[in-house]
């Protein structure tokens, strides 16, 4: 009697009426966080291009011109564009929770007083990038090629200033779902920009330099065309109602959010610089180097290319099909970027609106997506894995390496999906200093050195290298993956709406 008591309830109006909602409220979060994640994709691709572009048309010029070139991108990549993103990502928790609290009008202050921050920080940055010259040569880089990267870099001053406020503009839309304009606006300026490089380089009298001064011109078209939209936009009449003094204030505690998401995009980015770095000191550096690209190509960002012709220019020829192909392979990573993206919106909105079950749904249906990513990546590297090192290289042995590699790559990419949106998850929440601190310990305490020990101690090479890296990927996924089963969802919808009410006047706020 009990057994057909059970069997009635499951299937009675009720149950069946709360299973249906709570599909609807799947399907329409996933709904949601493919809408955002979609066009944030193209976003960061086509912002990225703006780089390759650049590279592209340099390398027309020469191989001093490409080797200066490169150092210089890779140079003020470290030192200033990853510094700046990681900053700016305290929007991403700040905007995002007021815009989910309704109170409208604090978006525009967060964002001036982040415009604020990252230009202060951007000067120092352009002094280094000024003497790029001097501290190459004191790293030991060629006299030559170090002059080159050093007159580049200082013609990428103007475009220090325009990236930080391109990431200002962008994370202060997307927390506001706003991410057409983005798209569109960064395909405009993309599209022009090949025209502005073929001009700055080939017809100017530039050279080389033509590239870095397109740029420049490309960044700041875009922060034009984003700042136009802001202005005039209906979808930002409430969020944007002008300059003021207001940003200038609370700036300590601006700071005490920034400056641990910049340590912890700063710390996870540095660590592949560094693997790109320690290739080189490998017994046979020409092919290690050479499988170690192809690899971050396919894993990481397209950007390593320009790290690995600065520093072993002389081992690798880059022609204009390898550029093509890594350009195509950075579309790897740049998916669950996007999906990262896309769940610190939705967390940051739905802690700051109140409703902590729909953020924690957020974080469920994310994670679900991140793994069918994973696994259909993984099966396309699978399938192409005997054929795939001959995109990048005629020689059979680079060919062969690849292959045997790919099952980690696969692994590395698989457990770089988890990172990606359990990362996504802390800045919605404003868990960015745990962040810090977990990349800190997985890189540099585990990943690092273990990579080091495998690479030169136990003498497995570039497997070795990379095997640390994926012993760093799975320490930040566990630790990660248990600060967010952890989360306390209705202490944290409380945190945040403590974080929205104690950054604006009592006079100010909006019911």
């Amino acid at each position: 009697m009990e057994s057909e008591h059970q069997k009635a309830s499951l299937h009675s109006p009720l149950v069946q009426s709360s299973r249906a909602t709570e599909r609807t409220e799947v399907i329409e979060e996933v709904r949601k966080q493919l809408w955002l994640s979609g066009p944030l994709i193209s976003v960061s691709l086509l912002n990225f291009c703006l780089q390759v572009i650049s590279v592209m048309f340099v390398g027309h010029i020469g191989e001093l011109a490409l080797s200066g070139a490169s150092m210089a991108t890779s140079f003020a990549t470290v030192t200033g564009f990853n510094l700046l993103s990681g900053l700016a990502s305290a929007l991403d928790t700040l905007c995002g929770q007021s815009y989910g609290a309704k109170q409208y009008q604090n978006l525009g202050i967060y964002m001036q007083r982040a415009m604020v921050v990252l230009t202060v920080v951007s000067i120092p940055v352009a002094v280094i990038w000024a003497n790029t010259r001097f501290i190459l040569v004191f790293l030991g880089q060629d006299p030559e090629i170090s002059a080159a990267a050093g007159e580049y870099a200082k013609l990428m001053v103007p475009s220090l200033f325009g990236y930080g406020l391109l990431q200002c503009l962008n994370r202060f839309l997307q927390t506001q779902n706003i991410v057409f304009p983005m798209m569109f606006s960064s395909g405009v300026t993309t599209f022009l920009h090949f025209f502005i490089c073929w001009i700055m380089v080939f017809k100017s009298g530039l050279g080389y330099t033509g590239a870095v001064v397109a740029n420049s011109i490309s960044y700041w078209l875009n922060v034009t065309i984003l700042s136009l939209y802001v202005k005039f936009s209906p979808s930002c009449k409430k969020t944007w109602t002008g300059f003021s003094k207001e940003a200038l204030h609370n700036i300590p505690t601006f700071l005490r959010l920034s400056i641990p998401s910049a340590a912890m995009v700063c710390l996870e980015m540095w660590s592949f610089e560094m693997m790109v770095l320690l290739s080189g000191l490998l017994p046979n550096p020409k092919l290690e180097t050479s499988v170690l690209s192809i690899w971050l190509f396919s894993y990481f960002r397209v950007q390593m290319l320009v790290t690995i012709v600065s520093y072993f220019h002389q081992y690798i020829v880059v022609d204009s099909w390898t550029f093509a192909s890594l350009n195509t392979t950075g579309t790897v990573w740049m998916i669950p970027f996007g999906l990262s993206g896309a769940v610190s919106t939705r967390v940051s909105n739905e802690l700051g609106a109140g409703n902590p079950r729909t953020a924690r749904l957020a974080v469920c249906v994310v994670v679900v997506i991140a793994i069918i990513e994973s696994i259909l990546v993984g099966a396309v590297m699978i399938l192409i894995r005997n054929i795939w090192g001959y995109a990048f290289s005629n020689t059979e042995e680079v060919a062969k390496y690849v292959a045997t590699m790919m099952p980690i790559l696969v692994a590395s990419n698989f457990l770089d999906g988890f990172q990606c949106v359990l990362s996504g998850t802390a800045r919605g929440c404003g868990l960015q200093k745990i962040g810090a601190f977990i990349n800190l310990g997985s890189y540099y305490l585990v990943g690092i050195p273990l990579a080091m020990v495998l690479a030169f101690v136990l003498h497995i090479g570039g497997k070795g290298l990379w095997l640390g890296i994926i012993c760093a990927l799975i320490v930040q996924v566990f630790s990660l993956m248990i600060i967010t089963l952890r989360i306390d969802w209705e202490k944290e919808a409380k945190k945040a709406t403590d974080r929205v009410y104690d950054s604006i006047n009592p006079e100010s706020i909006v019911s």
